[in-house]
């Protein structure tokens, strides 16, 4: 180690300008990097999660606009919610910290087992949306949907072996995304309408009804929304202010750049009359093609299915990091905890737990075939999980207003937790999303025998916090 003389004349108290500069300079730099990185997985439901509530209403274009927009109204709604959890857990830590200090550390596998069950389905259903489409730009390669998905679930797998290096290039391909989204925005403002795919003029219900049964299918629009509150474990360069505005700022910037994207391609897929899509093809391929005709529109194609491997990288990061949280380990303090056999927190030189990727890779293929590679078959399942976290953590944050005597959070947090109820609700009525439940409640079920057999170690509540950091 070098030491650099002393000069007299120079004042200790203040930077250098040189180290002012890099100061102003980083900070936005990791804002962006962090932020857009975050967003991959919120933004890239827009590929999939407009053409659900469309099957949802049947074909009624009228409808679509009126249910996309109570989609992107709920999301602020949870937005609100999370804005108090992150500056309450500016560490990190998300549903899972608040549940465990509100009701205790036994609660916290509840949102942790619904996460794992998120990490699973977001790798799924991002992986078969990106080879759907693949398969809408070049239909030749719809026999092999299964094979394809398959294949680009395990080159993604493959790239998570060099570990977080991918977090910069996640951030690349939201950006580049939102760019050619609103190239395809600006184009469709003058491009012919022709009616095309499946449109009809009724829902099957009464037009209020029909959207309040329909918009919870979409919801799976806002999973990766409570991304920030975990992954603010990260910015360890950060103190907990730093951490808090980052966390909040992200938060904002997903609602409005997601909000806006969907009510966008929403409002033109009503315009230019962009039904249910063939087979072979998808919604939002079919708005590409009518307002972005030619090489845009293959860009476009591009740019979304980069996009969505990129959501399904993010969670081969997130997932087998929580279960290397919740390997035995030492911590710096000296003390033993964990309570997975440390198999699972064994890594590579590039820090990735290798063996929890190889799980949720052999799991995720499982799931991918057993859909058909179907994505839209997936997106029934998918709200379901991230929703039982949304749940408990805003009924720890309720109990925590209450507690504090803060009337109008707990206000908000009440609302918040009666309307996120109420999309889990409709989408367990529909009946085979219960899986989604029943395996979350089972991974949860799991984890909580096995803290109880190791002594109820300290620390559960923390372990999304420690995977992402």
């Amino acid at each position: 180690m070098t030491t650099t003389p002393k000069r007299s004349a120079a004042p200790t108290a203040e930077p250098t300008p040189s180290g002012r500069s890099r100061w102003l300079h980083a900070r936005p730099v990791l804002l962006i990097a962090f932020a857009f990185a975050v967003m991959a997985d919120p933004v890239s439901s827009v590929a999939y999660a407009i053409e659900a509530a469309l099957r949802a209403l049947h074909g009624d274009l009228d409808l679509l606009l009126p249910t996309m927009g109570l989609v992107v109204g709920l999301i602020a709604l949870v937005i609100v919610n999370y804005q108090q959890l992150v500056a309450r857990y500016p560490q990190g830590g998300g549903a899972a910290a608040a549940a465990g200090e509100a009701f205790g550390e036994a609660w916290a596998f509840v949102p942790i087992g619904a996460l794992i069950v998120d990490f699973v389905l977001t790798i799924a259903i991002s992986s078969a949306a990106g080879a759907s489409a693949i398969i809408a730009y070049a239909p030749a390669a719809a026999p092999w949907r299964i094979p394809l998905a398959l294949l680009l679930t395990t080159a993604v797998a493959a790239l998570t072996w060099f570990g977080h290096l991918g977090r910069a290039i996640f951030a690349v391909m939201t950006l580049a995304f939102i760019g050619i989204t609103i190239a395809v925005l600006t184009g469709g403002l003058t491009a012919p309408v022709h009616p095309s795919g499946t449109i009809t003029h009724t829902a099957g219900h009464w037009a209020p009804i029909a959207v309040a049964l329909a918009f919870p299918v979409a919801m799976a629009l806002a999973t990766g929304v409570e991304a920030p509150s975990s992954a603010i474990a990260q910015l360890g360069q950060l103190d907990d202010a730093g951490r808090r505005r980052f966390g909040q700022i992200t938060l904002w910037l997903t609602l409005i750049l997601v909000g806006g994207i969907t009510l966008g391609l929403t409002a033109e897929a009503v315009h230019l009359h962009i039904g249910i899509p063939a087979p072979d093809s998808t919604q939002i391929a079919d708005l590409a093609q009518r307002a972005a005709p030619g090489g845009l529109y293959a860009v476009f194609q591009l740019g979304t299915a980069l996009l969505l491997l990129s959501a399904a990288s993010s969670s081969f990061q997130a997932g087998p990091g929580l279960l290397k949280a919740l390997a035995r380990h030492h911590r710096p303090g000296g003390t033993d905890t964990g309570i997975l056999p440390a198999l699972w927190g064994r890594t590579n030189r590039h820090h990735t737990p290798y063996w929890g990727v190889l799980l949720f890779l052999a799991i995720s293929a499982l799931v991918i075939t057993a859909a058909g590679g179907q994505d839209q078959r997936l997106v029934l399942f998918y709200a379901v999980s991230v929703f039982m976290s949304f749940l408990a953590g805003l009924l720890a944050m309720a109990r925590f207003s209450g507690r504090e005597r803060h009337w109008g959070h707990l206000a908000v947090n009440t609302v918040g937790a009666l309307a996120v109820a109420f999309v889990l609700a409709v989408n367990l009525l529909r009946g085979e999303p219960v899986a989604s439940l029943a395996a979350a409640v089972a991974v949860a079920g799991v984890l909580y025998r096995m803290w109880v057999k190791a002594g109820r170690p300290r620390g559960i509540r923390d372990a999304t916090a420690e995977g992402e950091s």
